[in-house]
């Protein structure tokens, strides 16, 4: 099947023979069977409290609960957490230190890799990305690209109107001699109809699995197969919430303001002449006369009798005169604790912890002992819903990469289990427990270190104490070593240096002990030589001055 002049499609393989139809697993596709007792493409039905009849009528439904006040904001809290906005950095990075190639391969995954970022424009959309694939519970794209360039690789990413596409997964079966049905062939595709994919949709244009980029949320109802929003939980609570909210409304509204019961006298009219003396009371007692400014003209504003004004009752003969008492307005209208626990709730229902509920409660970042529960857990669905998006990049990224040449399509997958995805991180919460961890571990190994050898042994110390496995201790230990040889390196290349920088003076040392020897040479002589010389000059000086002294005795002559 060609799309757009080109086809792009994995390596088929044969199917082996089973009664069992694969699973749709997280992909949410609509299973159709055909061959034999073929049915319509859209034999799934979900009817939720006899409202939602298929999945476009679910995403409508997900598209007006996130609107909602208190359900939008539990919504933000949920896309700034996992998708931060940085102006010196960007959202999300590319890393590959575990992936088995050369280093000039990952450079250009990386180059392709900030190439999908462009064509989506992630920079500046990504917050309205992760909120629209949130909130309808999938996100599709069509990929583009020019047949006469398929080097060039990924030309736009279009966006998709999720109700107006479906993936299909079309089960073939045939029958056996022993008249056992098993499958065939499995046949997947999208089907996209301009107008919207309902019930009664039979035709559409078909299009390749890697001509589309799909993203499902991974939450799929196991009875029907269909892929949900994480905000399918939240229905029930917000329409509770907007009921009791409204509830509220219509109660202060009718119970706030104090009326006034009067009890007229009727004496003993008769049941007709009784009420019509007391309407007459009413109307009398009730005029108002109102200056109108635009006219100038005055003018009577009578006020009928409603919920919201006084209550007139007759009273008849015997009983006391005429009386004008006060109801009283309803009490405790400040109380909210109903509303509380429904927001309460509803943020449940959406794994936001309820302490973010206080908009007034400042933002701290203590120990571990003071970091609740709940944050770490939200950290950890934030964790999985990056897990979940990540699909966007790792679909676009494949297509990318096989039409500019860079991989085959047969070592995508093994390329893509090593693929990681880094995003910048808001949430500290995980981050300093994982600090106290390592700090306690750190204590412990001060303690246990003098017995390291005598009663321990490194290993059991790494394994216990550390809590490292196999594959951690090799790698550090590769790590130490390769340290080691840089440092020997540095060591060797420092040793030269300073030899080189001392040897200028060492050779003109050198060059001076050579200018001296000459004259040091000269002047050495032998000893007895020396000795005389200096005893026939002082026997000069003597007797230049008349006395002669005998050197060996030291006496003069007589």
């Amino acid at each position: 099947m060609q799309i757009f002049g080109f086809e792009i499609k994995r390596k088929d393989g044969e199917q082996l023979p089973s009664v069992v139809p694969p699973s749709p697993n997280d992909s949410g596709a609509t299973v159709v069977n055909t061959g034999v007792n073929a049915g319509g493409y859209y034999g799934m039905v979900m009817d939720l409290e006899g409202v939602i009849k298929n999945e476009n009528d679910l995403i409508r439904r997900y598209r007006e609960v996130a609107q909602y006040s208190d359900c939008d904001g539990a919504i933000e809290d949920i896309v700034n957490e996992a998708i931060v906005a940085d102006e010196s950095h960007k959202s999300v990075e590319i890393v590959l230190d575990e992936v088995k190639v050369s280093e000039n391969i990952k450079t250009k995954i990386r180059e392709e890799f900030y190439n999908v970022l462009r064509i989506l424009k992630f920079d500046e959309r990504a917050h309205e990305t992760f909120r629209a694939w949130y909130i309808d519970g999938r996100l599709y794209y069509q990929i583009l690209i020019d047949e006469t360039r398929v080097k060039d690789g990924i030309q736009e990413l279009r966006y998709i109107d999720p109700r107006k596409i479906r993936r299909i997964k079309n089960i073939k079966k045939e029958r056996t001699p022993q008249g056992v049905e098993v499958v065939k062939e499995v046949e997947e595709y999208y089907l996209y109809n301009d107008k919207g994919i309902t019930e009664q949709t039979t035709h559409g244009v078909k299009l390749a699995l890697d001509s589309v980029v799909y993203v499902p949320s991974g939450y799929v109802d196991p009875n029907t197969g269909m892929a949900m929003s994480y905000l399918h939980k939240a229905i029930k609570p917000v329409n509770q919430l907007k009921m009791i909210e409204d509830s509220l409304v219509i109660y202060r509204i009718s119970r706030a303001p104090e009326r006034r019961i009067f009890y007229v006298d009727v004496g003993n009219l008769p049941k007709l002449k009784a009420e019509q003396y007391v309407t007459d009371i009413m109307n009398k007692f009730r005029n108002k006369i109102v200056y109108d400014a635009t006219t100038g003209e005055t003018r009577d504003d009578r006020k009928h009798l409603s919920m919201m004004e006084d209550f007139w009752m007759p009273r008849r003969e015997g009983g006391k005169g005429t009386e004008i008492t006060t109801l009283p307005g309803g009490q405790n209208l400040g109380e909210i604790q109903d509303i509380e626990y429904f927001q309460g709730k509803l943020f449940h229902s959406l794994n936001v912890p309820i302490s973010r509920l206080q908009q007034s409660s400042g933002f701290s970042i203590g120990r571990s002992q003071e970091i609740t529960r709940d944050e770490v857990k939200f950290n950890k669905f934030i964790v999985r819903l990056r897990k979940k998006f990540n699909a966007l990049f790792n679909q676009a990224l494949r297509v990318q990469l096989i039409c500019k040449g860079i991989i085959r399509p047969d070592e995508w997958d093994d390329l893509r289990v090593d693929i990681k995805y880094d995003y910048i991180e808001d949430n500290n919460y995980a981050e300093l427990r994982d600090s106290e961890i390592m700090q306690a571990r750190m204590g412990l190994l001060q303690i246990v270190d003098p017995f390291v050898g005598k009663y321990y042994s490194q290993d059991w110390v790494k394994k216990n104490i550390l809590r490292l496995d196999d594959k951690e201790i090799k790698d550090i230990q590769k790590e130490m070593n390769k340290e080691q040889d840089i440092m020997i390196q540095q060591a060797t290349v420092q040793g030269e240096l300073q030899q080189a920088m001392q040897q200028p003076a060492m050779d003109a040392q050198a060059q001076q002990q050579q200018a001296v020897q000459p004259q040091q040479d000269q002047g050495a002589q032998d000893p007895q030589e020396s000795e005389a010389d200096a005893e026939a000059e002082q026997e000069d000086t003597q007797q230049s001055n008349g006395k002669v002294t005998n050197l060996k005795t030291g006496t003069w002559p007589n």
